[in-house]
């Protein structure tokens, strides 16, 4: 099994498009789908973002440079994501393909690396496998 990473996106399109619509249907629309993936099974995580614009910091420069975000000119705003852990990229666009989406909207799908992606002997790999298993304990707390 391999994590994917689906990556909400949308247009100026897509977010006049959902003005149009009531926020009940949507919020149902998208808890449906959330709820089908949670029985199947694959999803492990996801959140939706605040239409607020946030802060871009720029490594461009020395020191990094923070600007009002998410960009100068917004042509897409990453609005939401969801973790999916499936066997194949193919099934997660396939779960992709099932979202309540308007026209104006895409989802980009990317595989979450994971410990066999580095050296298991770096420090630091290991290090962060034991931050992992700190953090798990402290949410079951």
């Amino acid at each position: 099994m391999a994590k994917y990473m689906l990556i909400m996106r949308a247009t100026d399109e897509a977010v006049a498009a959902y003005s149009e619509v009531p926020f009940e249907e949507v919020i149902a629309a998208m808890g449906a789908f959330n709820e089908s993936m949670m029985k199947a099974g694959v999803m492990v995580g996801g959140d939706g973002l605040a239409p607020e614009p946030g802060l871009v910091v720029d490594f461009s420069a020395t020191p990094p440079v923070v600007t009002d975000g998410p960009y100068g000119e917004t042509k897409e705003l990453f609005n939401g994501f969801w973790v999916l852990e499936v066997p194949t990229i193919e099934e997660a666009a396939e779960w992709a393909k099932r979202a309540p989406l308007t026209p104006g909207n895409k989802i980009e799908i990317r595989r979450v690396t994971g410990p066999e992606d580095f050296p298991a002997d770096n420090e630091w790999i290991q290090k962060e496998e034991g931050w992992r298993e700190e953090q798990a304990a402290r949410q079951q707390q």
